[in-house]
């Protein structure tokens, strides 16, 4: 393209293309490249999002390593990289955390921890059901009596195998097992 100012038009396509989109995991990916992919940018809008998800497409984002100051409470409490608002200020006006305009944001600060809760409760409640379910299983108290019986003969075969396990761990002193020599009398 010519450097004349205003010559923005071109009649032909670009001349160098990759063959391949570029990988930031190409070649086993580092502990900080996993953690920029896993990030999730919430509180940010959508072109603040796009920014950073740019940065992580292409190996360029850098996480903070200390807290930075907020510019609305001037407290230390931004801990993602390239924010200027920390998310409780952000919340609270209603801004974005990287460019601090007040436009919609894409993904609200902390949903994605609310998903998790979410999914964990229910992940509890299905396993107190299965619990229930078995204990609703037994008929009378001498089926469950039994059942103890069953653990306390588990119980005894562990002691038993943790006992075994421990004395084949020790080790053994060669000291004590070689004879005292000293009232020997060696003649040349």
């Amino acid at each position: 393209m010519s450097s004349q100012r205003g010559n923005t038009s071109r009649s032909r396509g670009q001349k160098h293309q990759n063959t391949t989109a570029f990988k930031n995991d190409k070649y086993g990916a580092t502990t900080q490249v996993k953690k920029a992919n896993s990030k999730i940018h919430d509180g940010l809008c959508q072109r603040c999002k796009g920014v950073l998800e740019w940065k992580v497409k292409y190996n360029k984002y850098k996480p903070l390593t200390q807290p930075r100051k907020c510019v609305k409470c001037s407290q230390k409490t931004i801990k993602d990289a390239y924010h200027i608002i920390c998310k409780p200020c952000s919340l609270q006006q209603e801004i974005c955390c990287k460019c601090g305009k007040k436009e919609e944001i894409v993904i609200p600060v902390n949903s994605h921890l609310e998903q998790n809760e979410q999914e964990v409760d229910e992940q509890r409640k299905k396993g107190c059901r299965r619990r229930k379910t078995d204990m609703d299983g037994l008929d009378s108290d001498d089926d469950y009596d039994d059942d103890d019986d069953d653990f306390d003969d588990c119980e005894e075969e562990e002691d038993k195998d943790l006992d075994e396990d421990s004395a084949a761990k020790k080790p053994q002193r060669k000291s004590a097992v070689l004879p005292d020599l000293s009232p020997i009398n060696i003649e040349d």
